[in-house]
């Protein structure tokens, strides 16, 4: 009699057990639900803050691990954004990425529906799940305001450890999970707005600042007015531009002139010098970075491709790119997508190219410093700047168009130029072509006294007449290079070259070349 009342007696206080173990379970639920709505108002980043309320998930639920999914810019796939998991084994990490496709974790994310995971599954569709034990899962989206944001996993060791009780709560708490990302997205969202609107501000004042040294493009010549008329056709497509030429010639003007003829002439002109920049920031300075992306990095960068979003950029000096960097700049032109340093959110730009360059690519590409699929991508539509030397009827309308300028500038009143000194000028060859143009006639309206501008040939930007000597030997060197050029057709190594005519080195006469902007190629 007595042992058949053990199993009664053993059954009442289960039960009994079981009733005061409810009210505890639906306090601490309870708790939880309060304590993550005092997290979601805390200062901590979105990263930290999902850590916390994952852990007090997994310390409710008893479970082993607690996850945060978000989808890439494409939705193609998840990827952890925060994880609480102790006892992890090393095989889950965050930042892990998953297929939307063909998984359970990418159908709650697509139905809107928690799906509950059983071990059959999980073996099945991640190795990682195997390798770390687990169970039994449950995935369940974050919905807020009708749109899922992201995905929320549990996961146990332990088998059919997810209720149907357990999936009902735990819906309420991704729903405020839910508001923790779409107010964390919509905060980011504002602050790279605002970040990027002081940017432009900061581009703007400074092209505010230069607007008085801006230059038109002067001049009546052919060969001037043959760029205008290839810049003014590519202007009203958004094909990609380059605009080869010597240093001086104004390629920032014709890029400038392509921007204003556009569509995108509303939207930011941005200029990027990749010579002036240290090849080691260059990649930041083009993509912009993450806090915390390397040493130093103490806050998020906006880069210039970013700023540029819906308007043109102008890559200046397009040739100095570092070889390693140029697959980035590649693919941006390709998919017009990339990811800041320190991140692994593909940012998506639409913006107008336009590069410049004076240096050959062509030999570059050779000599293995340049690659020839981002060439092909950049010369799409190239355009030569003849230098100032083949457009010689141009002189004089920029000598007076310069002079003018700067008598204003330095309040002088200049009425005349001597034609003598005209037509000296006119003569000269100008290796720094428009821009030592323009330095020659400052310096020369700084020393003029009268009406008539003190200018008496390109010696005014040395210093006297033993740098004028100096000038005309040169000036006999080019035309003697230029002459041996014609003469071996363009040729310059080989035994009958013209390096071996002139008694020099092959790198010698390039690097004389250059300097002189003679292209063999005009002249084989």
């Amino acid at each position: 009699m007595k042992s058949s009342l053990i199993p009664e007696f053993l059954g009442d206080s289960q039960v009994a057990a079981s009733a005061g173990a409810e009210p505890h379970r639906e306090s601490e639920r309870l708790k939880l639900l309060l304590d993550m709505t005092n997290t979601l108002v805390s200062n901590l980043e979105l990263r930290d803050l999902l850590r916390a309320i994952s852990a007090s998930i997994r310390q409710v639920m008893h479970c082993d691990v607690v996850g945060v999914w978000v989808p890439n810019s494409d939705q193609s796939q998840l990827r952890q954004l925060a994880m609480d998991f102790p006892e992890s084994r090393g095989f889950l990490r965050e930042d892990s990425l998953r297929p939307v496709a063909g998984s359970n974790l990418g159908s709650a994310f697509t139905t809107g529906k928690s799906i509950v995971v059983p071990k059959a599954d999980l073996m099945t569709e991640v190795e990682i799940a195997r390798t770390e034990g687990f169970e039994s899962g449950l995935a369940l989206p974050l919905i807020s305001r009708g749109r899922t944001l992201g995905v929320l996993t549990l996961a146990s060791r332990t088998a059919d450890s997810f209720s149907p009780d357990d999936v009902d709560f735990l819906m309420r708490a991704a729903g405020q999970v839910a508001i923790a990302v779409e107010n964390a997205f919509a905060y980011r969202e504002i602050a790279e707005l605002r970040d990027k609107l002081a940017q432009e501000k900061l581009y703007l004042e400074q092209e505010i600042r230069t607007a008085a040294d801006f230059e038109g493009i002067v001049g009546q010549s052919s060969a001037l007015r043959q760029v205008m008329q290839l810049a003014e056709t590519v202007a009203t497509s958004d094909s990609t531009v380059l605009l080869l030429g010597e240093t001086g010639t104004g390629k920032e003007l014709v890029a400038r002139a392509i921007h204003d003829l556009s569509r995108r002439k509303g939207r930011t002109f941005v200029r990027l010098n990749c010579a002036a920049i240290p090849s080691g920031l260059l990649e930041s300075e083009f993509f912009g970075h993450e806090r915390g992306a390397f040493t130093g990095a103490v806050a998020q960068k906006i880069g210039r491709l970013e700023l540029a979003h819906q308007g043109t950029l102008f890559m200046d000096e397009v040739g100095d790119i570092p070889l390693e960097l140029q697959p980035k700049l590649l693919r941006v032109l390709q998919d017009g997508e990339f990811e800041r340093l320190g991140s692994t959110r593909t940012t998506r730009v639409d913006v107008r190219l336009v590069a410049a360059t004076n240096r050959d690519l062509d030999r570059m590409i050779e000599e293995k410093l340049f690659r020839s699929d981002l060439y092909y991508r950049l010369n799409v539509f190239p355009i030569l700047i003849p230098p100032l030397r083949e457009r010689p009827e141009d002189i004089p309308l920029l000598v007076r168009y310069f002079s003018q300028k700067y008598a204003r500038r330095m309040e002088k009143r200049i009425e005349s130029i001597p034609a003598a000194a005209m037509r000296k000028l006119m003569r000269w060859h100008w290796p720094g072509n428009v821009r030592e143009l323009q330095n020659l006639v400052e310096r020369a309206v700084i020393l003029t006294r009268s009406s008539t501008l003190a200018i008496s040939g390109p010696e005014l930007a040395g210093s006297g007449a033993k740098f004028a000597s100096v000038r005309t030997s040169n000036f006999d060197e080019q035309d003697r290079i230029m002459r041996i050029l014609k003469e071996t057709k363009g040729r310059v190594g080989g035994p009958n070259g013209a390096a071996a005519r002139l008694g020099l080195k092959r790198t010698t006469l390039l690097t004389r070349m250059k300097k002189m902007g003679i292209d063999p190629r005009k002249l084989s």
